[in-house]
């Protein structure tokens, strides 16, 4: 089998969970730890950010992660600190940070610090798979990744078509169930299409 790493999207930093998280008042457990010294894992923090659609991105790298000797199987797209690993620890300065830099390939302070996690990634785990959780339809991360890794950079085809909530669904069936997606090739593909059956509810 082939080394395989995952590039996982991130959650807004601004939204109405985040809202939630920045409230000094808040006493929920993500809240307390990021007001404390220790922080919290970006990657607790962005499933509790994003929901269903970050919970099973994560839980599917987890489970299906093969990286070289030394690598980081599971990697977080950041605003404007690149590439995180999922256990790496953050603290509301971090997440202050994260949402004042708009995810845009035409942002340097975006795309140059991703740029060059990438670029040290793909010298680190030469000849790895890389594949992308997250949106292919807009060049946000595309753009970026697709010049450093050409080819290895690859995406699960039943993404195309799905919304958020139902690409979360997907993941979160297939780490449970231990059965993996298939992938092709992000450069080529085709990025946008019909969207596909419902799937069913959860248990």
């Amino acid at each position: 089998m082939a080394d395989r790493i995952f590039l996982l999207s991130p959650a807004s930093c601004s939204g109405k969970r985040a809202r939630l998280v920045f409230n000094p008042r808040a006493g929920f457990d993500v809240a307390r730890r990021l007001r404390s010294p220790e922080g919290a894992p970006v990657g607790d923090v962005f499933t509790f950010l994003s929901g269903l659609y970050f919970r099973g991105k994560l839980a599917y790298a987890r489970r299906y992660a093969r990286p070289p000797e030394g690598t980081p199987g599971v990697l977080i797209i950041t605003a404007g600190a690149g590439l995180v690993e999922a256990e790496e620890p953050v603290t509301l300065r971090h997440l202050e940070r994260f949402a004042r830099v708009p995810i845009d390939a035409a942002e340097s302070r975006y795309s140059d610090p991703l740029d060059r996690a990438a670029r040290r990634l793909a010298e680190r785990a030469e000849g790895c798979e890389v594949v992308l959780l997250g949106s292919i339809a807009s060049g946000k991360y595309v753009d970026i990744l697709g010049k450093v890794f050409e080819e290895r950079l690859l995406f699960p085809s039943d993404f195309v078509g799905r919304g958020d909530m139902s690409r979360g669904g997907l993941l979160l069936r297939r780490a449970r169930e231990g059965t993996e997606l298939e992938y092709r090739p992000v450069l080529g593909a085709v990025r946008r299409g019909h969207r596909p059956p419902k799937l069913p509810r959860l248990a």
